[in-house]
């Protein structure tokens, strides 16, 4: 059974219940003040204990996406096998199609109604990263009326660990999108759904990282030109935005902030400014303080020309640990950069606020992008 089945869930849940109730019932037999007693009374505890902490984790899970598999939990990803039957663009660059999946809206099946998502492997040239992906294309893209029309693009990022499912699944973009499609606000756009954990277990944070993986050319050069070469989409910035939650904003701020030339819209959901360093990244910047400074969104504010991008940042008042970091990013914005905002009074780091807020965000984004 794997890790996010309810199946599990309930079985989990069912076992914490049962030791439960064999604590209440054995406790008075092992009142008693001998060893056997107290090894007993410390057993039935613990264990109990460990149920309800398994239990509270798989709920919490199922709800929040963290972890798609048992090998993705103990850090032994399950990768896609041997790539076989690549389709080549013009450029070289390769994209391998591993399936598709419908849409959970209505008339879902049909991709002229409901759009279609399909599941891809992005092998990038230059990083030498391979990655899954999950592209929406919405409706518009299957229609005779939009038969030679080029798309416009944006790359959508989990957190971290996240999983890309957790996207459509949970976070429901392409549900949101087709929603805002039907009411006019918004252009049909791809979305390219990822988690920014393209080199697992380890949390890159969209960094080139000296003498290891190269994440912030995977996102930057490798996965627009794949993508490009494969679909009807533009290959300009003005054509390509990039939204993300947690991790995911701070690497969508970051990539159109050092790379204008790649996307030129970006939202940062709950996003952080500056990279962490702790026992998931590892030494991200080779020891290189000028390297972890440029990677400073803030920093970079200060003392370094502003680029000529598009800006969305989210917070609340109450509940986001980020929020007095977002006030002073919106201060410190200067032009040509462009900057909006959405705050809430009160939301978590969770995805209850993001929900509440992907369909203004996606609104904005489909808006400040180019076909």
């Amino acid at each position: 059974m794997g890790l996010t089945s309810k199946k599990v869930l309930l079985l989990a849940v069912l076992v914490a219940v049962a030791l439960f109730i064999l604590t209440v019932w054995l406790w008075p037999r092992l009142s008693q003040g001998n060893w056997r007693a107290v090894l007993g009374r410390v057993g039935l505890l613990v264990a109990t204990q460990l149920s309800l902490f398994a239990a509270v984790g798989l709920y919490a899970n199922n709800s929040f996406g963290f972890y798609a598999s048992w090998a993705d939990l103990f850090g032994q990803e399950q990768e896609p096998g041997v790539v076989t039957n690549y389709q080549t663009g013009p450029n070289g660059t390769k994209l391998q199609m591993l399936g598709t999946e419908r849409v959970s809206v209505q008339n879902g099946s049909r991709p002229a109604a409901g759009g279609r998502i399909d599941k891809v492997l992005i092998r990038g040239e230059n990083s030498q990263i391979a990655s899954p992906a999950f592209v929406y294309l919405p409706p518009q893209y299957f229609q005779k009326k939009y038969a030679h029309r080029k798309f416009p693009a944006a790359l959508v990022l989990t957190g971290y660990p996240g999983t890309a499912e957790a996207l459509y699944k949970k976070l429901h973009f392409p549900q949101t999108q087709h929603e805002l499609l039907k009411k006019h606000k918004m252009q049909p756009t791809v979305l390219v759904m990822m988690r920014p954990t393209v080199a697992p277990p380890r949390d890159t944070e969209c960094v080139d990282i000296p003498n290891g993986p190269q994440t912030e050319t995977f996102f930057t050069k490798d996965l627009r030109a794949d993508i490009a070469a494969h679909y009807r989409i533009g290959r300009e910035a003005r054509n390509w935005g990039v939204i993300g939650d947690s991790t995911g904003g701070y690497c969508a701020l970051k990539m159109a902030m050092r790379h204008p030339d790649a996307y030129s819209s970006a939202v940062a959901l709950s996003g952080a400014y500056k990279a962490p360093l702790d026992a998931t990244t590892g030494d991200l910047f080779g020891g290189n303080p000028q390297l972890q400074r440029e990677n400073n969104l803030l920093w970079r504010q200060r003392h370094l020309p502003a680029p000529e991008v598009n800006l969305l940042v989210t917070s609340s008042k109450q509940g986001e640990g980020n929020y007095h970091q977002t006030l002073r990013f919106i201060q410190q914005t200067k032009s040509p950069s462009r900057i909006s905002s959405i705050i809430l009074d009160s939301g978590g780091h969770n995805f209850n606020t993001w929900r509440r807020e992907i369909p203004a965000a996606l609104e904005w984004l489909g808006n400040h992008l180019r076909a």
